[in-house]
Protein backbone atom coordinates (compact mmCIF):
# COMPACT_ATOMS: atom_id res chain seq x y z
CA UNK A 1 0.00 0.00 0.00
CA UNK A 2 1.25 3.53 -0.35
CA UNK A 3 1.64 5.75 2.44
CA UNK A 4 -1.85 7.76 3.13
CA UNK A 5 0.41 10.63 3.45
CA UNK A 6 1.41 10.71 -0.50
CA UNK A 7 -2.20 9.86 -1.15
CA UNK A 8 -3.95 12.58 -3.65
CA UNK A 9 -6.43 14.94 -1.82
CA UNK A 10 -9.42 12.14 -3.00
CA UNK A 11 -7.41 8.56 -1.96
CA UNK A 12 -8.46 5.84 -3.72
CA UNK A 13 -9.67 3.28 -1.36
CA UNK A 14 -11.24 -0.34 -1.96
CA UNK A 15 -14.57 -2.10 0.08
CA UNK A 16 -15.29 -5.21 0.09
CA UNK A 17 -18.30 -6.95 1.69
CA UNK A 18 -18.21 -10.92 2.25
CA UNK A 19 -21.84 -12.10 2.74
CA UNK A 20 -22.53 -15.61 3.00
CA UNK A 21 -23.85 -15.88 -0.59
CA UNK A 22 -22.04 -12.62 -2.33
CA UNK A 23 -19.25 -10.70 -3.02
CA UNK A 24 -19.51 -7.04 -3.19
CA UNK A 25 -16.43 -4.66 -4.13
CA UNK A 26 -16.25 -0.98 -4.35
CA UNK A 27 -13.31 1.31 -5.47
CA UNK A 28 -14.15 4.66 -4.07
CA UNK A 29 -12.24 8.47 -3.71
CA UNK A 30 -12.96 9.87 -0.60
CA UNK A 31 -11.86 13.39 -0.48
CA UNK A 32 -10.59 14.59 3.23
CA UNK A 33 -13.17 17.51 2.67
CA UNK A 34 -15.80 17.06 0.60
CA UNK A 35 -18.74 14.33 -1.13
CA UNK A 36 -17.06 10.34 -1.59
CA UNK A 37 -17.47 9.33 -4.93
CA UNK A 38 -18.33 5.65 -6.29
CA UNK A 39 -16.00 4.60 -9.43
CA UNK A 40 -17.14 1.04 -9.76
CA UNK A 41 -19.01 -1.07 -7.93
CA UNK A 42 -19.81 -5.01 -8.45
CA UNK A 43 -20.97 -8.40 -7.19
CA UNK A 44 -20.61 -11.77 -7.62
CA UNK A 45 -22.36 -14.86 -6.17
CA UNK A 46 -20.25 -17.86 -4.52
CA UNK A 47 -22.47 -20.04 -5.35
CA UNK A 48 -20.60 -23.20 -4.24
CA UNK A 49 -17.04 -21.59 -5.04
CA UNK A 50 -14.02 -20.69 -1.88
CA UNK A 51 -15.24 -17.31 -1.23
CA UNK A 52 -12.08 -16.03 -1.16
CA UNK A 53 -11.20 -17.23 -4.51
CA UNK A 54 -14.19 -15.24 -5.60
CA UNK A 55 -12.32 -12.09 -3.48
CA UNK A 56 -9.50 -12.32 -5.13
CA UNK A 57 -11.48 -12.76 -8.82
CA UNK A 58 -13.90 -9.87 -8.69
CA UNK A 59 -10.87 -7.48 -7.02
CA UNK A 60 -8.72 -8.11 -9.34
CA UNK A 61 -11.27 -7.48 -12.07
CA UNK A 62 -12.40 -4.67 -10.73
CA UNK A 63 -8.79 -3.39 -10.76
CA UNK A 64 -8.06 -4.47 -14.36
CA UNK A 65 -11.89 -2.19 -15.39
CA UNK A 66 -9.79 0.59 -13.53
CA UNK A 67 -5.99 -0.08 -14.86
CA UNK A 68 -5.52 -0.07 -11.50
CA UNK A 69 -2.81 -1.93 -9.36
CA UNK A 70 -3.08 -2.70 -5.62
CA UNK A 71 -0.40 0.04 -5.39
CA UNK A 72 -2.70 2.53 -6.24
CA UNK A 73 -4.69 1.96 -2.99
CA UNK A 74 -4.67 3.80 0.17
CA UNK A 75 -6.91 1.50 2.16
CA UNK A 76 -8.55 -1.72 1.47
CA UNK A 77 -11.35 -2.24 3.86
CA UNK A 78 -13.42 -5.05 4.50
CA UNK A 79 -16.45 -6.29 6.42
CA UNK A 80 -18.74 -8.94 6.62
CA UNK A 81 -16.86 -11.82 7.09
CA UNK A 82 -14.13 -10.37 5.00
CA UNK A 83 -11.81 -10.54 8.05
CA UNK A 84 -10.03 -13.55 6.37
CA UNK A 85 -8.99 -11.47 3.70
CA UNK A 86 -5.26 -11.74 2.96
CA UNK A 87 -4.38 -8.52 1.11
CA UNK A 88 -6.86 -6.24 3.63
CA UNK A 89 -6.06 -2.89 5.18
CA UNK A 90 -8.69 -3.35 8.02
CA UNK A 91 -11.93 -4.78 8.52
CA UNK A 92 -15.48 -3.06 10.09
CA UNK A 93 -18.25 -4.39 11.56
CA UNK A 94 -21.23 -4.81 9.24
CA UNK A 95 -23.87 -2.62 11.28
CA UNK A 96 -21.26 0.39 11.30
CA UNK A 97 -20.54 -0.11 7.48
CA UNK A 98 -24.29 -0.01 6.25
CA UNK A 99 -25.54 2.19 8.42
CA UNK A 100 -22.70 4.23 6.67
CA UNK A 101 -22.97 3.45 3.31
CA UNK A 102 -26.76 3.75 3.62
CA UNK A 103 -26.39 7.27 4.63
CA UNK A 104 -24.16 7.65 1.47
CA UNK A 105 -26.87 6.53 -0.67
CA UNK A 106 -29.56 8.36 0.67
CA UNK A 107 -28.59 11.30 2.90
CA UNK A 108 -32.26 11.45 4.21
CA UNK A 109 -31.74 7.61 6.37
CA UNK A 110 -32.06 7.46 9.68
CA UNK A 111 -31.59 3.77 9.74
CA UNK A 112 -31.36 0.85 7.14
CA UNK A 113 -32.66 -2.67 6.91
CA UNK A 114 -30.41 -5.10 5.55
CA UNK A 115 -31.94 -8.46 4.75
CA UNK A 116 -28.77 -11.05 3.59
CA UNK A 117 -29.03 -14.38 2.74
CA UNK A 118 -29.09 -15.75 6.21
CA UNK A 119 -30.67 -13.21 8.14
CA UNK A 120 -32.17 -9.29 8.72
CA UNK A 121 -31.25 -6.74 11.25
CA UNK A 122 -32.52 -2.88 11.61
CA UNK A 123 -29.69 -0.65 12.40
CA UNK A 124 -30.84 3.29 13.29
CA UNK A 125 -28.05 5.71 12.98
CA UNK A 126 -27.96 9.47 13.21
CA UNK A 127 -27.05 11.70 10.44
CA UNK A 128 -23.60 10.84 11.13
CA UNK A 129 -23.75 7.39 10.71
CA UNK A 130 -23.29 7.03 14.18
CA UNK A 131 -25.18 3.89 15.38
CA UNK A 132 -27.91 4.49 18.15
CA UNK A 133 -29.28 0.86 17.89
CA UNK A 134 -29.73 -2.22 16.79
CA UNK A 135 -32.67 -5.42 15.74
CA UNK A 136 -31.52 -9.00 14.49
CA UNK A 137 -34.19 -11.47 13.54
CA UNK A 138 -34.07 -14.86 15.23
CA UNK A 139 -31.76 -17.77 13.92
CA UNK A 140 -34.81 -19.02 11.68
CA UNK A 141 -34.42 -18.38 8.22
CA UNK A 142 -37.53 -17.65 7.23
CA UNK A 143 -37.09 -13.89 6.74
CA UNK A 144 -34.43 -14.08 4.57
CA UNK A 145 -32.90 -14.24 1.07
CA UNK A 146 -32.11 -18.18 1.08
CA UNK A 147 -35.67 -19.01 2.59
CA UNK A 148 -37.07 -16.75 -0.84
CA UNK A 149 -34.89 -18.77 -3.08
CA UNK A 150 -35.81 -21.79 -1.50
CA UNK A 151 -39.71 -21.08 -2.35
CA UNK A 152 -38.91 -19.93 -5.93
CA UNK A 153 -37.31 -23.57 -6.91
CA UNK A 154 -40.61 -25.21 -5.48
CA UNK A 155 -42.75 -22.40 -7.53
CA UNK A 156 -40.30 -22.82 -10.38
CA UNK A 157 -39.73 -19.65 -10.74
CA UNK A 158 -36.10 -17.22 -10.54
CA UNK A 159 -35.34 -14.98 -7.68
CA UNK A 160 -35.83 -12.01 -10.34
CA UNK A 161 -39.13 -13.12 -11.21
CA UNK A 162 -40.68 -12.73 -7.45
CA UNK A 163 -40.83 -8.89 -7.46
CA UNK A 164 -43.29 -8.38 -10.76
CA UNK A 165 -45.51 -11.73 -9.46
CA UNK A 166 -45.80 -10.40 -5.93
CA UNK A 167 -46.97 -7.30 -7.55
CA UNK A 168 -49.59 -9.26 -9.84
CA UNK A 169 -51.24 -10.44 -6.61
CA UNK A 170 -55.13 -9.95 -6.54
CA UNK A 171 -55.79 -12.51 -3.15
CA UNK A 172 -53.07 -12.87 -1.20
CA UNK A 173 -52.55 -16.05 0.50
CA UNK A 174 -51.64 -15.39 4.30
CA UNK A 175 -48.40 -17.85 5.23
CA UNK A 176 -48.52 -17.28 9.48
CA UNK A 177 -45.77 -19.43 10.43
CA UNK A 178 -42.09 -17.27 11.32
CA UNK A 179 -40.52 -21.06 10.94
CA UNK A 180 -38.86 -21.70 7.51
CA UNK A 181 -39.49 -25.45 7.33
CA UNK A 182 -43.15 -25.10 8.21
CA UNK A 183 -43.88 -21.91 5.93
CA UNK A 184 -42.33 -24.08 3.06
CA UNK A 185 -44.79 -26.49 3.95
CA UNK A 186 -47.40 -24.16 3.61
CA UNK A 187 -46.32 -23.11 0.21
CA UNK A 188 -46.33 -26.63 -0.62
CA UNK A 189 -50.09 -27.16 0.10
CA UNK A 190 -50.73 -23.52 -1.19
CA UNK A 191 -49.68 -25.01 -4.75
CA UNK A 192 -51.98 -28.29 -4.04
CA UNK A 193 -54.89 -26.30 -3.59
CA UNK A 194 -54.31 -24.46 -6.90
CA UNK A 195 -53.32 -20.81 -5.18
CA UNK A 196 -51.47 -18.41 -8.20
CA UNK A 197 -48.03 -17.91 -7.49
CA UNK A 198 -48.05 -14.42 -7.15
CA UNK A 199 -50.60 -15.21 -4.40
CA UNK A 200 -48.83 -17.13 -2.53
CA UNK A 201 -45.57 -14.83 -3.26
CA UNK A 202 -47.12 -11.54 -1.97
CA UNK A 203 -48.14 -13.58 1.27
CA UNK A 204 -44.80 -14.55 1.45
CA UNK A 205 -43.86 -10.84 0.93
CA UNK A 206 -46.22 -9.17 3.64
CA UNK A 207 -45.01 -12.00 6.36
CA UNK A 208 -41.81 -11.44 5.69
CA UNK A 209 -42.59 -7.45 6.05
CA UNK A 210 -44.21 -7.77 9.08
CA UNK A 211 -41.16 -9.25 10.74
CA UNK A 212 -38.69 -6.53 9.55
CA UNK A 213 -40.97 -3.36 9.96
CA UNK A 214 -41.16 -5.04 13.84
CA UNK A 215 -37.11 -4.88 14.37
CA UNK A 216 -37.50 -1.51 13.47
CA UNK A 217 -40.19 0.02 15.28
CA UNK A 218 -39.17 -2.01 18.06
CA UNK A 219 -36.17 0.60 17.51
CA UNK A 220 -38.38 3.57 17.61
CA UNK A 221 -37.65 4.27 13.84
CA UNK A 222 -39.21 6.66 12.17
CA UNK A 223 -38.88 8.65 8.49
CA UNK A 224 -36.54 7.69 5.94
CA UNK A 225 -35.47 3.69 5.82
CA UNK A 226 -33.28 2.43 3.48
CA UNK A 227 -33.29 -1.39 2.68
CA UNK A 228 -29.77 -2.68 1.89
CA UNK A 229 -28.43 -6.17 1.18
CA UNK A 230 -29.18 -8.85 -2.09
CA UNK A 231 -33.05 -8.54 -1.31
CA UNK A 232 -33.40 -4.68 -1.62
CA UNK A 233 -33.78 -4.97 -5.33
CA UNK A 234 -37.18 -7.13 -4.36
CA UNK A 235 -40.31 -4.41 -5.72
CA UNK A 236 -42.40 -6.33 -4.38
CA UNK A 237 -40.95 -6.78 -0.86
CA UNK A 238 -40.55 -3.45 -0.70
CA UNK A 239 -44.14 -2.71 -1.92
CA UNK A 240 -45.58 -5.02 0.89
CA UNK A 241 -43.13 -2.91 3.51
CA UNK A 242 -44.36 0.04 2.35
CA UNK A 243 -48.25 -0.86 2.31
CA UNK A 244 -48.10 -2.44 5.93
CA UNK A 245 -45.74 0.58 7.54
CA UNK A 246 -49.27 2.58 5.83
CA UNK A 247 -51.21 0.60 7.23
CA UNK A 248 -49.92 0.14 11.33
CA UNK A 249 -49.39 4.14 10.67
CA UNK A 250 -45.64 3.20 11.55
CA UNK A 251 -44.16 6.70 9.86
CA UNK A 252 -41.31 5.08 8.18
CA UNK A 253 -41.05 5.51 4.14
CA UNK A 254 -39.62 2.61 2.71
CA UNK A 255 -36.95 3.80 0.21
CA UNK A 256 -34.32 1.62 -2.01
CA UNK A 257 -31.17 3.06 -4.09
CA UNK A 258 -29.79 1.23 -7.65
CA UNK A 259 -27.16 0.43 -5.31
CA UNK A 260 -28.03 -0.77 -2.11
CA UNK A 261 -27.09 -4.14 -2.85
CA UNK A 262 -23.31 -2.75 -2.61
CA UNK A 263 -24.22 -0.17 0.80
CA UNK A 264 -21.69 -2.42 3.09
CA UNK A 265 -18.75 -2.10 0.78
CA UNK A 266 -19.34 1.12 -0.18
CA UNK A 267 -19.56 1.94 3.95
CA UNK A 268 -16.41 0.27 4.44
CA UNK A 269 -14.18 2.14 1.59
CA UNK A 270 -15.58 5.38 3.52
CA UNK A 271 -14.85 4.36 6.88
CA UNK A 272 -10.64 2.93 5.65
CA UNK A 273 -10.58 6.38 3.97
CA UNK A 274 -11.34 7.87 7.71
CA UNK A 275 -9.20 5.71 9.28
CA UNK A 276 -6.07 5.82 6.48
CA UNK A 277 -6.68 9.69 7.58
CA UNK A 278 -6.02 9.46 11.11
CA UNK A 279 -3.46 7.50 10.96
CA UNK A 280 -1.72 9.77 8.66
CA UNK A 281 -2.00 12.33 10.81
CA UNK A 282 -0.10 10.51 13.09
CA UNK A 283 2.36 9.69 10.93
CA UNK A 284 1.85 6.05 10.79
CA UNK A 285 2.55 4.24 7.50
CA UNK A 286 0.47 1.73 6.10
CA UNK A 287 2.06 -1.48 4.89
Amino acid sequence: MTDATSAADAPLVAGIDVGSSAVKVVFMRVPRDGHPEMLLGRRERIRRRDPQEVVAGLYQTCLDELDLSNDDLTYVATTGEGELVPFRTGHFYGMTTHARGGLFLDPEARAIIDIGALHARAVMMDERSKVLGYRMTSQCASGSGQFLENICRYLGITIDEIGPLSLAADKPESCSSICAVLAETDVINMVSRGITAPNIVKGIHQSMAGRYLKLATSLGVTGVVLITGGLSSDEGLLAAMSELSEEQGAGIEVRAHADSVLAGAIGAAIWGAFRASKLAAKGVALV
